[in-house]
């Protein structure tokens, strides 16, 4: 595992810091789990969260149950794997499989056609692995509840079919036990956000064929390392991320097209944008972005010279990596890496407009064809007069983030038209790429633009949004929904609670003072070809 600086500023920043560090006996104390690092106030907390310094090694008691539960899992042709799971319990598992080339279906949505499609797959075949700390997250909840009703329905037992992955003592073990699921219990002593070692992401993976053994190999060969003062790893790439985020470079690029690992990026960007965004201060991941050098960005590049910080090794060493570094970010930027005090509030937000008969949406400021637009920062009469003022509202050191509550698998699917030649098709698949929208409006600005699925980015970059500083511009998307899912012993359906979702967290961002919009897609395939046209036009 290698961390080396490719540009003369972010090298001279990142010796400043690592001096200091090593000066304060930082590598041996953080190595050795010393919960005093982060500050007085911090110290409870961090008391609590340091578990994931020896997962490479700990994690090995899991290896034979888990090799148990996958040969079972083969033998009873239970070939499709659904995770259930928000955050840092599904976003691992995403990354590792992905790199093992092994199918999993991630369920991190209340989107109802997302949802639908995975109902849809062969019930027969199918496994779902429930994960969640805290035993309460709503998401988890109703996709629990929705293949408890499914397996049932089909007379099918859920017992051999559910799998439970939680925390000792949370709601969701009491579940396990009332049903008669497998459970896998996670280390208490581990967040969520730094669970990627642990059974949040290994036992999702070794039921879809991933080889996980090889995994924590990987982390192991490079933790001995993590206590030394240098040819560390994680020291070297935290000073980097700390020091440059001290001297004004605090959105962070993360570039990853030539790695054999695949979807990293997104990972990192829970890890650090929900680790670091807090008390006005942080460190912004933007993810699939070309850089516009705009002066305050660093580029971290994954096996790839384009960066002015290359990040080399296999993905097992690249997690515990990861955390090492983004705790050391913390501990320069002086925050609590390991808490997330602003996440509850959109929670808070959603169930609270639940409560109520009937969401309230208000009028919409302007309609532009499939398109409604809500919101006191909407004071153009289109589309493209609003993503302008919108471009405009950013100050000179924010981002535009744009949180697209949609079919994260479909909701960008273009039509192919007829006879279509080469051209067409091509053209068509691009528009077909949600990271479409964001190029077309980044091109327009020198301003870094984000893309996040809600509710997904809710439990990510969502605590950056509201705890980091605040510069930032919000463009929210939402989407009719014409088949519903009905969720067994809620008042709700997924439709409702996904749109209170999303006024939820616009209601938390309204309170900052921030300009945010919401543009609701009365029909989701115009609405889209109409947002990809403004874009263009703007």
């Amino acid at each position: 595992m290698e961390v080396s600086y490719r540009e003369e500023g972010v090298a001279s920043a990142a010796s400043s810091v690592a001096g200091r560090l090593v000066a304060d006996g930082v590598p041996a104390r953080l190595a050795g789990g010393d919960p005093t690092l982060w500050g007085e106030d911090a110290e409870a907390e961090a008391a609590v969260r340091l578990g994931w310094l020896t997962l490479p090694r700990s994690s090995r008691e899991l290896l034979p149950a888990l090799g148990e539960l996958a040969a079972r899992a083969r033998a009873e042709g239970l070939t499709n794997v659904v995770l259930a799971g928000m955050g840092g319990s599904s976003l691992a598992a995403e990354v590792i499989c992905a790199t093992h080339d092994v199918p999993l279906t991630v369920l991190d949505t209340t989107d109802p056609g997302q949802v639908r499609r995975a109902l849809a797959e062969d019930l027969t075949a199918t496994v779902v692995v429930v994960a969640g700390k805290s035993g309460s997250t709503v998401e988890t909840d109703c996709h629990l509840r929705i293949y408890e009703r499914l397996f049932a329905d089909a007379g099918l037992d859920p017992a051999r079919r559910i799998v439970v992955v939680t925390d000792p003592g949370s709601p969701l073990e009491q579940r396990a036990a009332d049903g008669g699921y497998q459970l896998v219990l996670g280390p208490p002593d581990v967040g969520g956000r730094y669970s990627a070692l642990s059974a949040f992401g290994l036992v999702p993976a070794a039921l879809a064929g991933a080889d996980v053994a090889r995994l924590l190999d990987e982390a192991d060969e490079v933790l001995p390392l993590l206590s030394r003062d240098t040819g560390n790893p994680g020291l070297d790439l935290g000073a980097a991320l700390g020091g440059a985020a001290l001297a004004g470079r605090d959105k962070m690029l993360l570039e990853d097209q030539l790695s054999p690992i695949f979807g990293l990026p997104d990972w990192i960007e829970q890890l650090v944008a929900e680790s670091t965004g807090k008390q006005g201060r942080g460190i912004l991941p933007v993810v699939g972005a070309d850089p516009n050098r705009s002066g305050d960005e660093l580029v971290v590049a994954i096996e790839s010279d384009v960066g002015d910080v290359r990040v080399d090794g296999p993905l097992g060493a690249q997690f515990l990596v990861w955390e090492y570094a983004t705790a050391v970010a913390g501990l320069l930027l002086e925050i609590d890496p390991f808490d997330q005090p602003n996440v509850a509030e959109s929670k808070e937000n959603t169930a609270a407009l639940l409560a109520l008969p009937d969401l309230p949406t208000g009028a919409p400021a302007f309609v532009d064809g499939p398109v409604e637009v809500y919101g006191a920062a909407a004071t153009a009469k289109d589309l493209p007069g609003l993503f302008g003022e919108l471009l405009h509202a950013v100050p000179g050191d924010g981002y535009l983030a744009i949180m697209a509550y949609l079919d994260r698998l479909a909701a960008f699917d273009a039509p192919m038209p007829d006879g279509a030649d080469f051209e067409q098709m091509t053209d068509a698949w691009m528009m077909a790429d949600p990271l479409t929208l964001r190029t077309l409006l980044a091109l327009r600005t020198d301003r870094p633009v984000t893309f996040g699925w809600g509710p997904r980015f809710l439990h990510s970059t969502g605590q950056y949004h509201k705890g980091g500083p605040q510069n930032g511009v919000f463009l929210q998307i939402t989407g009719a929904v014409t088949e519903d899912v009905t969720v067994p012993g809620r008042p709700y359906t997924l439709g409702r609670l996904q749109l209170a979702q999303a006024l939820g967290d616009l209601g938390a961002l309204e309170t900052r003072g921030r300009p945010a919009v919401r543009l609701h897609l009365t029909d989701r395939a115009a609405g889209v070809a109409r947002l990809l046209e403004a874009a263009q036009e703007a």
